[in-house]
């Protein structure tokens, strides 16, 4: 069965306060929902300095979805560890991680926008030796019992290090570490395994960017959708393809400029509930990754696509 993520990064160019408020209102509620409707994990992602809104606070977040729900996983992808005071981070996460009563996982960044780095104060050209000390950090405090309340999870709570590198498979093997690049190439994990086998230790889990899809949205009418809120999902795709210097890669990867263009290319689809079971029933699409909030989405797109997924689409396959 295919795997369901919801997903959210606050992205909202141009939207007033109170629109933006709603939101985040709206992602607490729909989390709680997701929560009860048997959705696999729910995830949240961090960068700064960006006019649009992208979520800067995950751990707050994070925070707020634990209080509203008490079964699914929640995911901090990516957490820019080098932007953080690292005493402060373990107590943050060893807080959330009881608050979550260890549903918290973190996926742990170098970030790839100077911006972030210059807003905080940090050094872009040390960036890569800066996490690693970093990190060697985080787990020395968690293990000795430098902060206090300890993590719930022991020794802390489960960790990968994300990035679509080679430097990034071979750090994540040094620091003991899960890895997750950002795209599907089975050489960074391939690479990862030789490495954590070199410094005598087990591989850990490896999560590899699925083929298919990056966001899946629901709808009774897709060319409806795509008419109407189309614009929001075009905004989501320009947001991060400005950010991109071509050595990023992501399997979110999409220059459309048009919305007719993203129809095309299928990085975003929108489908009626019959068409999202038969592509996960024949492994055509094995990660559904709802957006609810893609690009500032209104409150109406986001619940129809939210309940046709978790009341349609995931009973449906409940039941083969």
């Amino acid at each position: 069965m295919a795997h369901f993520v919801t997903r959210y990064d606050f992205r909202a160019p141009g939207a007033d306060a109170a629109t933006r408020q709603e939101i985040f209102a709206r992602a607490v509620e729909q989390a709680a929902y997701v929560d009860e409707h048997g959705h696999d994990t729910l995830m949240v992602s961090e960068h700064h300095a960006a006019d649009d809104g992208y979520l800067p606070s995950p751990l707050l977040v994070a925070s707020a979805f634990a209080a509203v729900t008490t079964r699914i996983p929640i995911s901090v992808s990516a957490l820019l560890v080098n932007l953080y005071e690292t005493p402060r981070l373990a107590e943050d996460v060893a807080v959330l991680d009881h608050l979550s009563k260890g549903r918290v996982s973190y996926t742990l960044g170098l970030g790839y926008r100077r911006e972030e780095y210059e807003l905080f104060g940090r050094d872009w050209s040390t960036r890569g030796r800066d996490i690693e000390s970093r990190i060697e950090d985080l787990l020395r405090i968690w293990m000795d019992g430098g902060v206090t309340p300890s993590p719930y999870t022991r020794p802390h709570p489960f960790l990968f290090y994300g990035g679509g590198t080679s430097a990034a498979a071979r750090r994540a093997a040094r620091l003991g570490l899960g890895f997750q690049p950002q795209d599907a190439d089975p050489g960074l994990r391939d690479l990862y395994n030789d490495e954590c086998r070199a410094h005598g230790r087990d591989p850990g889990i490896v999560i590899l960017a699925p083929a298919g899809p990056a966001n899946v949205f629901c709808a009774v009418d897709p060319e409806a959708f795509w008419a109407k809120y189309g614009h929001h999902l075009l905004a989501d795709a320009q947001g991060y393809q400005s950010w991109r210097a071509a050595s990023v890669t992501s399997y979110v990867r999409d220059d459309s400029e048009t919305v007719e263009q993203m129809q095309a290319k299928g990085v975003y689809v929108v489908l009626t509930p019959d068409d999202l079971i038969e592509k996960c029933r024949s492994l055509e699409i094995r990660l559904v990754t709802s957006h609810p909030a893609c690009g500032g989405l209104p409150a109406e797109p986001s619940w129809e696509s939210l309940r046709l997924v978790s009341e349609v689409v995931l009973p449906a396959l409940s039941s083969d």
